[in-house]
């Protein structure tokens, strides 16, 4: 590979390659060099791009990857995690919007589409909840806690209260399992129904909780938990 993105044939290079033939005909690495928008001395941005990529495993790895680890690869800083950080950032919103206009019960795919992006890869527990109006459209999407369900002092009241202040009529709660066994654990189901219970005394519907791994979601509306 050439040091230099100048030192390839035009059509190769990734933003003219990007304007010919349209960005889905660009692989992984030129699509991370153009948020890069360049390298380091000797590394171009396409062989920066590509490090990135073999050191996080892949654009999943590295979109979720936390600030300190990016930071720490040389030719690389806060401005650089910035940019990366904006482009995972504008796909979360994108996917926010048709839960915000349709409902989630109308658009199940793109709540767990959603979920699984925001949360799906984290090393570590992350508790949220989905606050919804009336109709069920998205008023606002809230990490709760970190760590796992058990430790991190998931508690109904501070669910209530928050629920009450947005004026929220129903959510959605969700967490991740590192371990990418989607299946509830005894804890999650205990603390469900905690959730469950103290919402229904200010008539506030659960209406699901989910767990998300890196690849699906189990609902547990669809279970017949809830």
């Amino acid at each position: 590979m050439a040091t230099r993105i100048a030192d390839l044939p035009l059509a190769a290079r990734p933003r003219e390659k990007l304007l010919a033939r349209g960005s889905a005909a660009l692989a992984d690495a030129e699509l991370v060099a153009l948020v890069l928008r360049g390298g380091v001395r000797g590394v171009s941005a396409l062989t920066l791009a590509q490090q990135l990529l073999d050191r996080f495993g892949g654009l999943r790895g590295l979109l979720h990857a936390d600030g300190g680890a990016v930071c720490a690869v040389h030719g690389l800083g806060p401005a650089k995690f910035a940019q990366l950080a904006a482009v995972m950032e504008l796909a979360r919103r994108t996917l926010a919007e048709p839960m915000r206009q349709r409902g989630m019960l109308n658009d199940p795919r793109s709540v767990r589409d959603y979920l699984r992006l925001w949360i799906g890869a984290g090393t570590v527990e992350v508790f949220c909840a989905l606050f919804l109006d009336a109709r069920h459209q998205l008023i606002e999407a809230r990490e709760l806690s970190r760590g796992s369900l058990t430790q991190a002092g998931v508690y109904p009241r501070e669910i209530v209260k928050t629920a009450l202040a947005i004026n929220a009529a129903a959510l959605i709660i969700a967490h991740n399992h590192p371990s990418g066994v989607g299946s509830p654990s005894a804890a999650d189901r205990a603390v469900t129904a905690q959730i469950k219970a103290a919402l229904a005394l200010v008539d506030i519907r659960l209406v699901d909780h989910l767990v998300v791994t890196v690849d699906d979601a189990y609902s547990f509306a669809e279970h017949g938990l809830l």
